[in-house]
């Protein structure tokens, strides 16, 4: 089989007006970025208001592994799937971020035959969002640097701002900096540090926001420090919001792009799930759905992470609630989780399967204490043998879940059929429940409990003296209220990123937290998660050159 470039590079795409036209969007709508490409206008989602919403399906995972599970395949190719028995379906997805790409993983625009166009564009700069988003961030940096250097009316106390500079590259060497060296004519100096951009609170306010004066607000409500006597101060005290909101003009705007069989796809937004709240743009899933009669959309990880956060935080934000929702397991996956080195994955092994699916059980727990009907895609390999595929093909019709051996990758959406015709059964059996794990006027510990307890089976929560001291202060400056997103490991249910499967009787341990008052939620940071990661011995950017015509290789 080609490789997932070879692949893109020989697809028939059509030019992106008949995908608009496919959508049915008037001319001023949309505007092209090149062949295709093309920027909605994000005043679409209110001239669409009085559209029906179509069905709005979620796809996440077990816990991933080095070994892979391919949730944004499957999303692909289940829009593709959904297609082929003639429902009208748009593909909601993140856009990938420079880190992981050149990084562990290489592309991240799906793989095989359910893939996202133009895969070489996606991967690397596509249309400048996230660039709009790092100098936005760095911006706000910027000024108040030079605010704290020009005679700080603010107050603001150089040893307790919090906001970081940001870059869309795994570099651990900035994890903490020193700025303003130099003399006075230099600034002042100060610790600092950088996150990587798709971490930075103004990506989760970008894909939070439902218009453009919605991003303005939330902008201002940014608490960036703190005063010498311990009081917030924001952006709005700052007088950036509207500086901010400019450089965000044509990042707010979702990207119009298609799949291998020309499903229409919106790409918008890129929110890591292990640090952020994980999901695409709330204007991107809205429009998808105004103009769709399903559509299929991600959240990041497993459904401890980007789902939990899709259901408790951008549910609410973007007054939308799913119909169906989809767990992807790989034989190789449960493989990992049941103890097997990657190694060794070929090699048939029913036990380790057996084990292995008790991280599937969790999520499917997880899924259920949302009220959400459920369809377990088990996304296949070459490796995979009948016997393993029968043993959870059986286990899941002995727990009554719904099941689908998908082959999207090698297949398309023809290969997803299966799938489809299961996720339309249980939307249209209409079971959907839905309620959040837990509710806004709960405490900040009432909430982080039942996230610990129901979606991570915790046994208890336990805080630093820093994040007592936070609490206490978050409840007196009246943020108690809102959503929490945890920051979390995503390899393991626990804090610990050794601990695969499905570990009992551990705790979740806060060591601080971080207000992100303009995105609507306060952070929580578990264990030892970084907010920049680190780059691998061997990164995929090694493999990656450009030919003599300007064609990218390498990317996957």
């Amino acid at each position: 089989m080609k490789s997932d470039i070879e692949i893109a590079q020989s697809a028939n795409m059509k030019p992106i007006q008949e995908i608009a036209e496919q959508l049915k969007l008037s001319s001023t709508d949309w505007e092209p970025y090149g062949y295709y490409k093309a920027k909605l206008s994000h005043t679409l989602l209110e001239q669409l208001s009085e559209r029906p919403n179509g069905k709005v399906v979620l796809v996440t995972a077990i816990n991933p592994t080095p070994a892979g599970e391919g949730k944004s395949t499957v999303t692909v190719g289940l829009g593709q799937a959904l297609n082929k028995l003639n429902k009208n379906t748009v593909v909601a997805l993140r856009e990938p971020s420079l880190g992981p790409t050149m990084g562990l993983k290489g592309g991240a625009a799906g793989g095989g035959y359910s893939q996202v166009l133009p895969m070489e564009d996606i991967n690397l700069h596509f249309t400048g969002d996230i660039h709009a988003i790092t100098t936005a961030n760095n911006a706000l940096a910027a000024f108040i640097d030079n605010h704290i250097h020009q005679g700080n009316d603010l107050n603001i106390d150089p040893r307790r701002i919090g906001w970081k500079r940001v870059l869309d590259i795994n570099d651990r060497a900035l994890r903490e900096v020193v700025v303003g060296l130099g003399g006075p004519a230099k600034g002042v100096p100060r610790e600092d540090g950088f996150s990587i951009s798709v971490a930075s609170e103004i990506m989760a306010i970008l894909c939070l926001a439902n218009s453009l004066n919605d991003l303005k607000e939330r902008l201002s409500r940014i608490v960036f420090g703190y005063t010498y006597d311990q009081q917030p101060v924001t952006v709005k005290q700052l007088g950036m919001e509207g500086a901010l909101t400019l450089l965000l003009r044509e990042a707010i705007k979702p990207n119009l792009v298609q799949t291998l069989e020309n499903t229409p796809a919106i790409i918008h937004g890129g929110p890591f799930a292990n640090i952020a709240h994980g999901c695409n743009s709330v204007m991107a899933t809205n429009i998808a759905a105004k103009l769709g009669e399903y559509v299929v959309t991600e959240a990041g990880f497993g459904a401890d992470l980007g789902a939990e956060k899709f259901l408790d935080i951008k549910t609410e934000a973007g007054g939308m609630e799913p119909d169906s929702v989809v767990i992807v397991a790989t034989i190789r996956a449960l493989k990992m989780h049941g103890g097997v080195a990657k190694h060794s994955l070929e090699e048939e092994n029913i036990e380790a399967v057996q084990e292995g699916i008790k991280n599937l059980e969790k999520h499917m727990g997880t899924i259920k204490h949302f009220g959400l009907p459920f369809v377990v895609a088990l996304n296949r390999f070459p490796q995979d043998t009948e016997t393993e595929i029968e043993v959870v093909k059986n286990w899941c019709d002995q727990s009554d879940a719904s099941f689908a051996l998908t082959e999207v990758h090698a297949h398309g959406g023809q290969g997803g059929v299966e799938l489809a015709q299961k996720v339309i059964q249980t939307v249209e059996m209409g079971e959907k429940k839905f309620k959040r794990i837990y509710q806004r006027e709960d405490s900040i510990e009432e909430k982080i409990h039942a996230i610990a307890s129901k979606v991570y089976g915790a046994e208890k929560v336990e805080y630093s003296s820093k994040a007592k001291k936070q609490l206490k202060q978050f409840v007196e400056l009246g943020w108690g209220q809102l959503p929490i997103c945890m920051a979390k490991t995503q390899y393991s249910l626990t804090d610990d990123p050794t601990l695969v499967g499905r570990p009992e009787n551990f705790t979740i341990n806060i060591r601080e937290f971080s207000p992100s008052i303009g995105a609507g939620f306060l952070v929580a940071l578990t264990g030892n998660v970084m907010t920049m990661p680190g780059l691998p011995k061997s990164p995929a950017a090694l493999k990656m050159d450009v030919d003599d015509n300007g064609n990218a290789l390498g990317l996957f």
